[in-house]
């Protein structure tokens, strides 16, 4: 039986299609996180449908499920994360420089030795909007710290958009900007982090793909909608829990009007679980109904919301709304920025207040389509084509010419003054 022929030859040259590396926190899940990247991967697979598209994330596997099929050539790692994990200790200077001498010495982490070859030959190199890099995940500065190294190596290009960098790690404003700096594009979300790196305030990246197929249109959406989480609380989920049931107490409203949202799974349930026996009636909605049917707001609604990108995406519906805060130096920051835009909902910062039920609505319309359009120009800006120096090929160099031989005559003369 004659034994066939293994080809060595790749059927198609990697060197011919675009490769792009998509650093993001995706696959936990989180409603916002995945919001973000399923709207990168969609801009991708309408912009750049034949590019290789990694999305590294630190739970490739869960985000492979929930992102499936966005992009045609879309694919799943850990590498950066895994090198975040392996630094020494927690402390961001040494992360940083850890994870950059990794993805120049790949011998420092040989399972990943592929895995980091493949991230040194990227195109672009995306460490997309969230607010993951900053003190409350030291070793995450990390991130940014291989985004660098691995363009270094590769030539392309380094970006970061939509960015939250506060609570930044004492002493480590000085590593941000250095890094920053080498950034080709970088776009923050909020005040706070345009002061920190002294650049311009951008917007949040969700911002890239709002629209209807974001949302639930069923026709008996509840009056009231709730996102409470039980992460990141300082001020404690019972505090939460009673400024929340002041608030629909003083608003005299109906249990069975009220509706209640999962932006993490279990996470979002904690504080619900608490005022459960106080709201009969009311509607609960998994992380899985709205990252299958979207989520379920409208004009007509109001929210009261402690995640951020709920407040967004609601406040887009058009929905009032009171965004409570949670974490003075990290949430406290992220729902004003959303204020500051103008989605025209209160911020509550002092739980022991019981704010009037808001009225206001949300985004304009025409502010949303700004909106996009100014994310589709930064999108632009980090896809556009990478142009790589060209090496020029050493010049053969000339050989020297063969000695001339003197005259017999000089030969003899030379002989004499010699002797």
């Amino acid at each position: 039986m004659p034994v066939p022929e293994i080809s060595t030859s790749h059927p198609e040259s990697v060197s011919s299609r675009a490769q792009y590396h998509l650093v993001a926190p995706v696959g936990h899940p989180n409603y916002g996180d995945e919001l973000i990247t399923a709207g990168w991967l969609g801009y991708l697979a309408e912009t750049a449908p034949d590019a290789d598209v990694w999305v590294d994330t630190h739970s490739p596997g869960p985000a492979s499920v929930l992102l499936d099929g966005i992009h045609p050539r879309a694919k799943f790692t850990d590498t950066l994360w895994r090198l975040c994990w392996e630094a020494p200790d927690e402390d961001p200077w040494r992360s940083a420089a850890w994870v950059r001498d990794a993805v120049h010495n790949p011998g420092m982490m040989p399972r990943l030795h592929h895995s980091v070859e493949l991230l040194a030959k990227a195109d672009v190199v995306h460490v997309v909007g969230g607010g993951y890099i900053n003190k409350l995940w030291p070793k995450q500065i990390g991130l940014l710290a291989g985004a660098v190294a691995a363009v270094e190596r590769s030539g392309g290009r380094a970006a970061m958009t939509g960015q939250g960098l506060l609570p930044a790690c004492e002493g480590s404003v000085p590593l941000v900007k250095a890094l920053a700096d080498r950034f080709e594009v970088v776009e923050v979300r909020d005040s706070a982090s345009a002061d920190l790196l002294g650049r311009p305030i951008g917007l949040d990246d969700a911002f890239l793909t709002i629209g209807p197929d974001r949302y639930d249109h069923s026709e008996d959406l509840p009056e009231v909608m709730l996102c409470l989480q039980s992460d990141l609380v300082e001020v404690g989920i019972g505090a939460v829990a009673g400024a929340v049931l002041s608030m629909l107490r003083a608003w005299k409203i109906d249990p069975a009007k009220i509706g209640i949202v999962e932006g993490v799974p279990r996470v979002d349930r904690e504080v619900f679980a608490l005022l459960e026996r106080e709201l009969p009636g009311a509607r609960f909605y998994p992380f899985s109904h709205i990252w299958t049917h979207g989520l379920p707001a409208g004009p007509e609604q109001t929210w009261i919301s402690t995640r951020f990108h709920v407040h967004m995406l609601a406040a887009a519906a058009g929905a009032s709304g009171v965004a409570v805060s949670i974490h003075p130096d990290y949430y406290a920051t992220k729902h004003r920025s959303l204020a500051d835009l103008g989605s025209n909902w209160t911020l509550l910062e002092d739980l022991s207040q019981v704010p009037d039920r808001p009225n206001a609505g949300g985004y304009a319309d025409q502010t949303l389509a700004d909106f996009k359009e100014s994310k589709r120009k930064i999108a632009e800006q980090v896809y556009a084509p990478v142009i790589r120096p060209v090496e020029e090929e050493p010049q053969p160099q000339p050989e020297p010419p063969a000695p001339v031989e003197p005259p017999a005559q000089r030969r003899r003369w030379s002989r004499r003054i010699r002797n």
